[in-house]
């Protein structure tokens, strides 16, 4: 069924553009900036030693004319203020085609601490290495790391989702055949040792790739025994005497075109034919451009999600799924970029249920809640990867919904999300606050790939009801100290608390914590979806679905 109509222009949609593209400009100046790691300064440092970048090794490592998912861009932002920062968590990690074969990519970033590993930057790895799990992706690891950030090794080293968790990670990965491929082209040091090592081809730049469990300093330090580094770990010692790495190199450029030799040579791809049905893409009929006229400038107003669907599926066409029931929540079959995707997203409009009841948009309610657990079933029955477009506030409140049984409802809905054994993809568009952002498939129920718009906000609540209810504890314990508060003055402290609350929702909060992959461009949402669903084609392990105990 096409749906949309042609965009006229007014004051709203020229509002609406404005602020969205506001945000898209914020979020692109802070992206460049990341994308610069240490610095030109620090680039140059590489140069003059005869290394490229972590950016430059992948631009030349990827297929010409291809496209490079970035996982964790923003990781880290606003985070190790104190140390002077670490843009990026210091590492680049995504998904990109090498000789034809979509690989995840994971490159030390030198120009930052030296390419040193922090809290975050485990986080960051480990999140790759998950995608590259789920997905069976071979993963290409370009090592320039000085080893564990020594102030902060309490909050990296011991945990189980630590440092050492990626090595475990490696033996996994190995087991399931999945191809790991390590190109050492800088200092490999300690623990970290073991990364490339487990990994199941090891190459080494000479003179610049180096690789022991203890430097020179710590070598004398603990035993006496004083050694230069070529001696104790240097590319012509590993590759001719103690054996552990497989190959030496020249430079960096001659390891990455070792590498893409190696990809080229890998048996037939398990991806080759898709698991997932797929015909030739078309283009929705209405402009992507559009999507900024029309989501609301105002993250409370209503606007069409129809028109936002007609704007992202292919020809504008949507098999909608029970389009008189649970009007809150749409489902329906369509097609993005040739893939047949199975859609649920939060209808944004205020609506009217079949008992002529207002019911307001973007909120849960118990029929919608049915409807999209009913949805997601038929989904994995059929082998149809699942698409979320999240902008919920939430599940329906008050006596009414309550014995109308929304936390059964609710519950169904949330335990078909997490049973759900097809691939699933979610896009974070504007709101997502509280249980909605589970039921709608956030990052704590096994996303692929889970990315956010700019003008998404990720809450418990909004910002609006969170400050007046904090504002309200606060007051209450004044009070209790005997202190008298005036309305100017708990005006004023509404308003702190509200910054610092609304602070916390940016999606770039979210993003520096890695609660989601990344930050995109709307006109972007297709070829994500796309590359995430060939990804998924590599695994043809799907389990059955079994969506456990269901509270009908």
């Amino acid at each position: 069924m096409r749906i949309g109509s042609e965009l006229k222009s007014s004051q709203g949609t020229e509002k609406n553009r404005e602020v969205n593209l506001e945000l898209l400009r914020g979020i692109n100046v802070v992206s460049a900036e990341t994308q610069s790691g240490g610095g030109t300064k620090a680039i140059e440092r590489l140069h003059a030693k005869g290394k490229l970048s972590a950016r430059e090794r992948i631009a030349l490592l990827i297929d010409p004319g291809t496209d490079f998912v970035e996982i964790g861009l923003h990781t880290a932002h606003g985070f190790y203020e104190e140390e002077g920062g670490a843009p990026s968590a210091g590492v680049v990690t995504g998904i990109g085609t090498i000789e034809g074969r979509l690989c995840m990519i994971v490159a030390n970033d030198a120009t930052v601490k030296a390419g040193a590993w922090f809290p975050l930057t485990a986080k960051k790895n480990m999140r790759a290495q998950e995608i590259a799990i789920e997905n069976r992706l071979p993963t290409i690891y370009l090592v320039d790391s000085a080893g564990v950030f020594l102030p902060m090794q309490d909050e990296i080293f011991p945990d189980k989702e630590h440092f050492g968790r990626q090595f475990r990670n490696n033996a996994v990965m190995s087991s399931m055949g999945i191809p790991q491929i390590s190109c050492i082209m800088g200092p490999c040091v300690a623990g970290g040792a073991y990364l490339p090592i487990m990994s199941d081809e090891a190459l080494i730049v000479e003179g610049n790739g180096s690789l022991f469990l203890a430097g020179p300093a710590l070598v004398e330090a603990a035993i006496g025994e004083r050694a230069d580094i070529e001696d104790l770990g240097g590319a012509t010692m590993h590759s001719s005497i103690s054996g552990v790495t497989d190959r030496k190199v020249k430079d960096d450029r001659e390891g990455i075109e070792v590498i893409r030799s190696l990809v080229s040579k890998f048996g037939p791809e398990l991806g080759s034919k898709n698991l997932f049905d797929r015909v030739e893409p078309n283009s929705p009929t209405f402009p992507e451009d559009e999507i900024f006229d029309l989501l609301a400038h105002d993250r409370t107003r209503p606007y069409d999600t129809y028109e936002l669907l007609a704007r992202l599926t292919d020809n504008s066409e949507l098999e909608e799924y029970k389009p008189d029931y649970g009007r809150t929540i749409i489902c329906g079959y369509a097609r993005i970029e040739g893939w047949a995707v199975g859609i649920v997203a939060n209808n944004r409009n205020v609506v009217r249920n079949a008992k002529g009841e207002m019911q307001i948009g973007g909120v849960i309610y118990s029929d919608s809640a049915d409807k999209a657990a009913r949805f997601i079933m038929n989904c994995n029955q059929r082998n149809v990867p699942l698409v979320f477009l999240q902008d919920v506030t939430g599940f329906m409140v008050g006596t009414r919904a309550e014995q109308g049984g929304i936390i059964k409802d609710g519950a169904k809905m949330v335990n078909a999300v997490a049973n759900s054994t097809v691939p699933k993809f979610t896009i974070i568009v504007g709101n997502s606050y509280g249980a909605g952002n589970y039921a709608m498939c956030g990052k704590a129920y096994d996303p692929r790939l889970i990315f956010a718009w700019p003008s998404a906000n990720i809450a418990v609540m909004g910002g609006a009801q969170a400050s007046k209810t904090m504002l309200t504890i606060k007051v209450a314990q004044l009070k209790k100290q005997g202190k008298t508060i005036g309305d100017e003055e708990q005006a004023e402290m509404l308003r702190e608390i509200q910054e610092r609350y609304d602070n916390s929702t940016h999606p770039l909060y979210a993003a520096a914590r890695l609660w989601v992959d990344g930050i995109i461009d709307p006109r972007e949402t297709r070829r994500i979806i796309s590359i995430g669903i060939k990804a998924a084609s590599n695994n043809k392990e799907v389990p059955r679905f079994n969506p456990g105990v269901l509270q009908v």
